[in-house]
């Protein structure tokens, strides 16, 4: 009868917990169109998977009349659970509870999680949705914060860290985030900063709101803080998922592989690049065309879209594409482009999974907002990531490959393990008419006809440079291929790359251009 009662006490403490601050403080919750903590995790993780750990932990705060203070769980869910059957950690802030406040007890929950998710090397994903530090804790939480950031540092590289943004995050908050992997965010629920429109407004006169200051759109199209987009909590969700289906659990493993499918049919590859060099085209049904089910999960699609990153599979094999984008300023490389590519590709070399590049740009952009931006500094990231990384590289050069931005693009000079080329490829130092106005200057300013004349030469110099064979007869590129050939290709390197064992100077770790 006693263990019944207690049975009985325990259930009724558990209910009281799971109700967080409270049914008004739900209702307000649901009155901003979010979802609760539990809800989420609920929403996320597979059903009946997840358990909740320190349930019963409370504040130890005693200033300011807190000691007076119930905060359930104080603020934060944490807990285990799995996602399409395999294990994650996760920890979720409870808004509803002091505004998601961070305190001491609160940033320990945490933490414990983060240490649980290292150990068992399974992925971590972090829901934020808090008011930031609690400030009747004082120097409190910010130890906690300080404590999280360490463990975001020491996960960094061995297992994938999510975090997702569903509320206010801001302040010294936002570098949790910062230091993770992806960040998810949706569209009027978001918000991040580091100081809000009250502070902005005070020290610099400057009217903003918040959602122009910090919302999702602000980060996924203009800073390039948040790496996914998603209108709803739900189709965030569901992006989350679709990311852990193709990544490993952590960096002792490869992406699970899955049984191949075609490429649709609606792709055709020979018919996607236009026969005019000058023409656009989207490169991203040039991956299409190529992965199975012709399925490609884009990363940071709305920031620096003259780069496109994302995951595909091949023959079933996870990979990480790289790609110039002509719709989008002809491909160029620029400071932002630079940062996305090179982070991706470190991502890639981190967790076991090839890259493969497409190659089509004139090179590095011209100018002097781009010079006086660091572009040197910025360019030279995408340079020291492919020469550091060391998983399967697969370099295709569909169409330009000019000056600096040939080499960068994951050339056989920073040691890509198979270069191949389209017969529409052209590398070159620069573009052909460039080429010819510097190297025949002469006989075309003296010609008759200074415009015929330049004409010729450019043509000429086509011939002789701006073509994959001359790099070929140099073995910079080992096949010159049909756009037909493009996967089978690919799918052959992928599979004789299994085994690849490159041996790199012993050294503590590098020093990249950051």
């Amino acid at each position: 009868m006693a263990l019944k009662n207690q049975i009985q006490e325990l259930k009724k403490k558990r209910e009281e917990v799971q109700l967080g601050g409270g049914e008004k403080a739900i209702e307000k919750q649901q009155a901003m169109g979010k979802m609760t903590a539990r809800e989420r995790i609920n929403a996320l993780l597979d059903k009946d998977s997840f358990q909740e750990y320190d349930m019963f932990v409370q504040h130890e705060a005693r200033d300011f009349d807190m000691a007076k203070k119930v905060l359930h769980g104080d603020g934060v869910v944490i807990g285990t659970g799995t996602i399409s059957g395999q294990p994650v950690c996760i920890f979720a802030q409870d808004f509803t509870v002091a505004g998601g406040s961070l305190g001491l007890m609160h940033s320990r929950k945490i933490v414990k999680i983060m240490d649980h998710a290292l150990k068992m090397k399974v992925p971590l994903i972090g829901i934020n949705d808090s008011g930031g530090a609690r400030i009747q804790e004082g120097v409190n939480s910010l130890a906690g914060y300080g404590e999280i950031f360490f463990r975001n540092t020491l996960s960094s590289g061995v297992i994938p860290q999510i975090s997702v943004i569903l509320g206010p995050c801001a302040g010294g908050a936002v570098y949790s985030p910062a230091l993770t992997d992806y960040v998810f965010v949706v569209e009027n629920i978001s918000k991040m900063f580091i100081t809000g429109p009250e502070v902005i407004k005070t020290v610099l006169g400057e009217e903003i709101s918040m959602e122009d200051l910090g919302g999702a759109r602000v980060h996924s199209e203009i800073t390039g803080n948040a790496h996914f987009f998603a209108e709803t909590e739900q189709q965030c969700f569901e992006q989350i998922k679709k990311l852990l289906s193709l990544i490993p659990a952590n960096n002792d493993r490869k992406a699970q592989k899955l049984n191949a499918q075609s490429p649709k049919s609606t792709f055709r590859i020979e018919e996607i690049v236009p026969d005019d060099a000058s023409l656009p085209y989207d490169v991203r049904n040039v991956v299409r065309a190529i992965t199975d089910n012709s399925d490609f999960f884009e990363i940071q699609e709305n920031w620096a879209a003259n780069m496109v990153i994302g995951f595909g599979r091949i023959n079933g094999e996870t990979c990480g594409f790289v790609c110039n984008q002509p719709l989008v300023m002809a491909g160029v490389l620029d400071v932002d482009s630079s940062d996305k590519a090179a982070r991706f590709i470190r991502y890639c070399d981190a967790f076991n999974i090839p890259i493969i590049t497409f190659v089509d740009l004139p090179g590095y952009l011209p100018g002097v907002d781009q010079e006086h931006a660091g572009v040197i500094r910025h360019g030279a990231k995408i340079l020291y990531a492919y020469s550091e990384a060391t998983v399967p590289k697969i370099t295709v050069i569909l169409r330009k490959a000019y000056g600096g931005g040939y080499i960068a693009m994951g050339s056989r000079h920073l040691r890509a393990d198979f270069v191949f080329a389209w017969p529409t490829a052209e590398i070159a130092v620069m573009g052909p008419e460039g080429a010819a106005n510097i190297i025949f200057r002469k006989e075309i300013t003296e010609a008759p006809n200074p415009d015929e004349m330049r004409k010729v030469k450019v043509q000429e110099y086509k011939d002789k440079f701006a073509n994959p064979y001359v790099a070929a007869s140099r073995g910079y590129i080992d096949s010159v291929i049909e756009p037909s050939e493009t996967r089978n290709i690919l799918m052959h390197a992928i599979e004789v790359s299994v085994e690849k064992d490159v041996s790199l100077p012993r050294k503590k770790h590098g020093i990249p251009p950051f």
